[in-house]
């Protein structure tokens, strides 16, 4: 009896000779996980989902650079949803079936692939603003900005579906228990993930944010030249412009800076099995990240502000607030 004490009581009962067993932890512990966990979660999607009613809703919002905020916001609320999940897991017992189980770790990758999509097409968006401003309002367009946010959250879902092909068929071909949560990634489907979600992508990101930024440079130098206005091979780049590049700039490392951890265990070159346990600071690291997001748009655009304002007191029910200025 005491032996079975030590090793924590079953996840289910009933099932005595399969079943997995609770995780022992210090029940106040688990308390203030699960507040914090609760927490970072209602945060998450609460600012996010402002972010995607202001965008939605104000017609001044409706530019292809905020569009690609807006595809940056849609994954931010799903992590936070997400996120919840997590309190379940705190006790090591899996409660919602194996098909849910491998259902929630493959949109943990899709949210992921497609956020490092939608930061690659941001970082684009900077680029030909600053770089090519004279043909950017040729260049990018709304219809434009829409297919390709189409293409990278179909292309984020097929690949990681026929990466995880066999875990959706038979999803409970890596768990020893009932009520375990596990899933086998294989050292040739991180490589690929590595490439096809990190590598590739931050290699274009930081390629064309240098690029950026060089011309920033340019223009704070010929500023302090006492030049108002740099131009550079026949094109003027404002400096709206420019601030917007460093905002979405700071978003861009942040988002780095979160998802690390996971690629780099990746980068290790062995199977690496993601459960509850092993990968919950990653998975907590990178959610919250998504928490970040709309708190830096706030510190850095003023109309996040006014809209959030708007929102809360309820002055978009207004008929005409769709076409408020909040610029």
């Amino acid at each position: 009896m005491m032996m079975m004490q030590e090793q924590g009581e079953l996840c289910f009962p009933l099932l005595a000779n399969t079943s997995c067993r609770r995780t022992q932890r210090d029940p106040s512990t688990v308390a203030l996980s699960s507040i914090l966990l609760s927490a970072i979660s209602l945060i998450t999607v609460t600012l996010n989902l402002l972010v995607i009613i202001s965008i939605s809703h104000f017609k001044q919002l409706h530019t292809p650079t905020n569009l690609l905020l807006l595809s940056l916001a849609t994954s931010d609320f799903l992590v936070g949803f997400l996120f919840l999940f997590q309190i379940f897991l705190l006790d090591g017992c899996w409660f919602f079936g194996d098909l849910i189980c491998i259902v929630y770790y493959v949109l943990d990758y899709v949210i992921t692939s497609a956020s490092i999509g939608s930061m690659v097409l941001i970082s684009v968006d900077r680029y030909i603003a600053i770089c090519d401003s004279l043909h950017y309002p040729i260049k990018v367009t709304l219809i434009r900005v829409q297919i390709c946010l189409f293409l990278c959250w179909s292309a984020s879902i097929i690949f990681h579906c026929l990466c995880f092909l066999d875990s959706l068929k038979q999803p409970d071909r890596s768990n020893t228990c009932v009520g375990e949560c596990v899933i086998v990634v294989t050292y040739a489907v991180g490589i690929t993930d590595l490439f096809f979600s990190f590598i590739g992508p931050i290699a274009v990101i930081v390629i064309l944010y240098v690029k950026v930024f060089a011309v920033a440079v340019s223009q704070v130098r010929a500023m302090r030249s006492r030049v108002g206005i740099v131009r550079l091979r026949g094109k003027t780049i404002m400096s709206s412009e420019l601030k917007a590049a460093r905002t979405l700039g700071v978003v861009v490392v942040v988002f780095i800076v979160c998802i690390m951890p996971y690629f780099c265990i990746a980068i290790s070159g062995q199977d690496v099995m993601l459960n509850a346990s092993s990968s919950a600071f990653i998975i907590c690291l990178f959610y919250f990240n998504s928490c970040l997001n709309p708190l830096i748009y706030a510190i850095f655009y003023p109309w996040f502000r006014k809209s959030m304002k708007l929102i809360v007191t309820l002055q978009i029910l207004k008929s005409d607030s769709s076409q408020m200025n909040i610029m």
